[in-house]
């Protein structure tokens, strides 16, 4: 089972404006591609902007104190942001958190469109996603 850092997600209640801070004190760039199609659908409807340094991903987005209960699952992470890793089996590492007695929020495919993505948090309550693309596939 692989896995490796893959994004930041930082809230705010101003996408745009974080954006543009990024952007241009940053100089990242954005990130357009057929892999990064929001999905709206499933519980979580507002903005988000994807930008980069050509390694590491920033998702900002808007902060969202209700996915968690439209979602109804323990762990939101659209309230203070989170760190994620992508993996390219989540089976095994859904075990090895069970195996280890990490509790984990399953949210499925549902905030971006091929990623299933499972939520949990460190013990200083660090919200950390790890997610597959292509699922299933």
């Amino acid at each position: 089972m692989k896995l490796e850092l893959h994004h930041i997600n930082v809230c705010t209640k101003d996408v745009p404006h974080l954006n543009e801070f990024y952007r241009k004190i940053l100089n990242l760039g954005g990130v357009d591609d057929d892999e990064h199609v929001q999905d709206t659908t499933k519980g979580y409807y507002s903005g988000v902007e994807f930008v980069t340094d050509g390694k590491i991903e920033f998702h900002l987005a808007t902060t969202d104190l209700g996915v968690s209960y439209r979602t109804n699952q323990p762990v939101n992470p659209l309230e203070r942001g989170h760190i994620a890793f992508r993996t390219d089996d989540i089976e095994a590492f859904k075990k090895h958190l069970t195996d280890n007695g990490v509790p984990f929020a399953d949210y499925g495919v549902w905030a971006m469109a091929g990623w299933y993505q499972i939520f949990f948090q460190d013990p200083e309550g660090t919200i950390i996603e790890v997610h597959q693309i292509n699922y299933g596939k």
